[in-house]
Order: C-alpha cells, then sequence, then structure tokens
C-alpha cells in the first residue's frame, strides 16, 4: 500500500510517518518510481506504536511490540521482549509519578510557609483579619491605600473622587480551564462571584441613574488574573488588585482560608467623601445583590460630594 492509503488506515499523518520510518520501526519499500510502498502488517505497526506512545511510552519502546508484528506474531504483546517492554514502561512511569508527587509536596509547603511569613510582615495573625464586624465601619474613612487597577490607573482608595462609589469585595474568580479550590463549593458565600460581577455590569445603567457615580470589583486576585475576567466577561468597569490584603489589614476586613490562599468574603462597601456610607455583609445572594444596592439607594436622596481634598 501507499502513504496514502496507510494514512487513512491509521489516522497517522505523513510527518509520523516518516518518523517511524528514520528510526527504523516501519520501513517501506521503494517501487521502480520511487514511491514508498508497505507491507499490510504496517496498519498494525503504526496502530500500536499510536496506542502504546497514547499510554505514555516513547516511541523508541514500541521497538520491541512492533518487532513482534515483524517477526509474524499475532498480537505486538505476545513475545518475552513486548512483555519485558511493558515492565520496563510501568517502573519508568511509578519512578515519575514519586518525583512528580515530592515536587508537588515541595511546592504545597513552600506555599504554606510563604503564606505564613506574608501574614508575619503585615504583623498580624490570621484572626485578626477577622475582629472587625464589618457593620461598624459605617463612618469610617477609607485608607489610603493604592491599588492597580485593571484599566491601568493605580486610584487611592481615600479620594476616589465626588459622587457615590461601590467597591464590591470578593474572594476570587474561577477561569473555564481551571479548578477552584478543594471544597469551594461548601464555603458559606464562596460561590457567585463571577454572577455577581456580571450583575453589576448589566445594571450599571441603573446604578448611575441613582447616583452612583463609579463602580469598582476589588479581590486579593492578581491584577493579570483580573484583566483575564474583565475582558471575559467585558465588564465596563475596573477590578483593583490587592494581593496583599492591604485594605483588610486597614480595615480588619473579614477573610478565609481557601486552597492555601487568604481570600476577602463577599460584603460591599458604598463609598463617599472619603467615607463608608454603608457596609452591605453579609450578602446571601451574589446574583441579585445589585438589587439589594439599588432598594438601599432608593432611600437616599440629594448629591454627595468628596470631602474637601479629594480627586478622582
Amino acid at each position: 500500500m501507499r502513504v496514502g492509503e496507510l494514512m487513512a488506515a491509521t489516522g497517522a499523518t505523513v510527518r509520523a510517518l516518516r518518523y517511524y520510518e528514520a528510526a527504523g520501526l516501519v520501513v517501506p519499500g521503494r517501487e521502480p518510481n520511487g514511491y514508498r510502498v508497505y507491507e499490510p502488517v504496517a496498519v498494525r505497526q503504526v496502530e500500536r506504536i499510536r496506542a502504546l506512545t497514547g499510554l505514555g511510552l516513547s516511541v523508541e519502546q514500541t521497538r520491541p511490540f512492533v518487532e513482534c508484528l515483524a517477526g509474524g506474531g499475532d498480537e505486538a504483546d505476545e513475545c518475552p521482549a513486548a512483555l519485558a517492554g511493558y515492565r520496563r514502561a510501568i517502573v519508568d512511569l511509578d519512578e515519575r509519578i514519586a518525583r512528580l508527587t515530592e515536587q508537588r509536596d515541595g511546592l504545597r509547603a513552600s506555599l504554606v510557609k510563604a503564606t505564613a511569613r506574608m501574614a508575619t510582615h503585615r504583623g498580624i495573625g490570621r484572626e485578626s483579619l477577622r475582629r472587625t464586624d464589618p457593620a461598624t465601619l459605617r463612618g469610617e474613612p477609607m485608607p489610603g491605600s493604592v491599588l492597580a487597577a485593571t484599566d491601568g490607573r493605580r486610584p487611592r482608595l481615600d479620594r476616589l473622587g465626588d459622587g457615590r462609589t461601590i467597591v464590591f469585595v470578593y474572594p476570587m474568580t474561577g477561569r473555564p480551564d481551571g479548578d477552584m479550590p478543594d471544597g469551594w463549593d461548601t464555603i458559606p458565600g464562596a460561590r457567585g462571584c463571577t454572577a455577581e460581577a456580571c450583575d453589576f455590569r448589566d445594571r450599571l445603567g441603573e446604578l448611575r441613574e441613582a447616583g452612583v457615580a463609579r463602580v469598582f470589583g476589588l479581590s486579593a486576585q492578581s491584577r493579570a488574573y483580573q484583566r483575564e475576567v474583565v475582558h471575559r466577561l467585558r465588564l465596563p468597569y475596573a477590578m483593583l488588585a490587592d494581593p496583599r490584603l492591604t485594605v483588610a489589614d486597614a480595615l480588619g476586613l473579614p477573610t478565609f482560608e481557601a486552597g492555601g490562599m487568604t481570600l476577602y468574603q463577599r460584603l460591599t462597601l458604598v463609598v463617599a467623601g472619603g467615607l463608608i456610607e454603608h457596609v452591605f455583609h453579609p450578602i446571601g445572594e451574589p446574583a441579585r445583590h445589585v438589587t439589594q444596592v439599588l432598594e438601599w439607594l432608593a432611600g437616599r436622596t440629594g448629591n454627595v460630594s468628596a470631602r474637601p481634598g479629594s480627586r478622582g
């Protein structure tokens, strides 16, 4: 059979067949015109190579199986050399698993140490991050923290500008290609970050009509991570990255631990004139939280100005 027929029968590419030929595994004959021609056994040889490499063997490790078929064997693995090939591949795989397990455990240990070191450098322990009841923050000034925003700005939180600002604080958003921390769905208040972000997106016009000058999302995730979320969800507002939990330190905002990370509990701050005007916490239904905010805003009238010396 010709190259095209072998490709159609096995699904292999020309490049793969040339590689098998160069390795001396599936070697065709030549017709007088120079065209390659394969024996019928080549179909079974190529199929076996593809099956074994799919199990993690290298092309070279398939040699005893291919040679078994070339020698007239009914099955590729009925020869002693093929059985020995299975055993060697299993030993190699066990060694790789052991190395990867050791690397994973080392990374986990490093993460735990780094998390503890960061808490020590901040001068506070995990329990102190939970010490403040968010309801007691009403009337308190926003900290002078400067955070990186996904739109390239670095706003200072006590100088956000005239009018009311909504800062919804959330734990973390996931990605379609990534997993959330183990047990995420069982953590009270953890789920719903994407739904909440989309609700603020879809009802931003209503918030502006109710007197909100700007909206920010805030989490402990990096700006690069947040920028992907802003792009994927087409969010018309910026996210603020606080991976060092500087706002939690300054205000004593509640946090929790998941997957070796310290994350914010979900809450929303209404900021006006550099002061915290209202706090929503806890938030039971993230996907409908904007309705809660709008209902609260409906009971407030008049313009809100920034305190003297503030700037946007």
